[in-house]
């Protein structure tokens, strides 16, 4: 109860019964590991749930060494809504390291969603 509540005459105030309350909230502190257990199995289903709808929406890619590839274009390259979307093509070297067809190194590793194949 808030405190305008002890304060002004209420019907909450007047029906309010100590021993009443008390047994509420042991049953209560008896329930809490029931309740804790099936909070725990519905975040469980529910994160299963969710890794198998992104298992099935997402595309496995598995790129070789000297496969081809273009890369997702960076937001800056973009100019209008019809410039390239994907920039490139680029060889790959070791581990999803780029290098340019004339040879320049890429400086970092690119994660597969941002590379597709090059089909020439």
């Amino acid at each position: 109860m808030i405190p305008i509540e002890i304060q002004e005459s209420s019907p909450r105030f007047e029906s309010f019964v100590v021993e009443e309350s008390n047994e509420g909230r042991k049953v209560n502190l008896d329930l809490l590991d029931e309740v804790r257990d099936h909070a725990r199995i519905h975040s469980e289903a529910l994160k299963r749930r969710v890794r198998l709808r992104h298992k099935t929406k997402t595309k496995p890619r598995q790129f070789k060494v000297v496969d081809l590839v273009m890369r997702k274009a960076h937001p800056y390259q973009i100019e209008n809504k019809l410039s390239p979307k994907w920039t490139g093509p680029f060889r790959i070297v070791e581990a999803y390291k780029l290098k340019t067809l004339e040879g320049g190194a890429i400086p970092r590793t690119w994660n597969a969603e941002n590379l597709k194949f090059y089909f020439s």
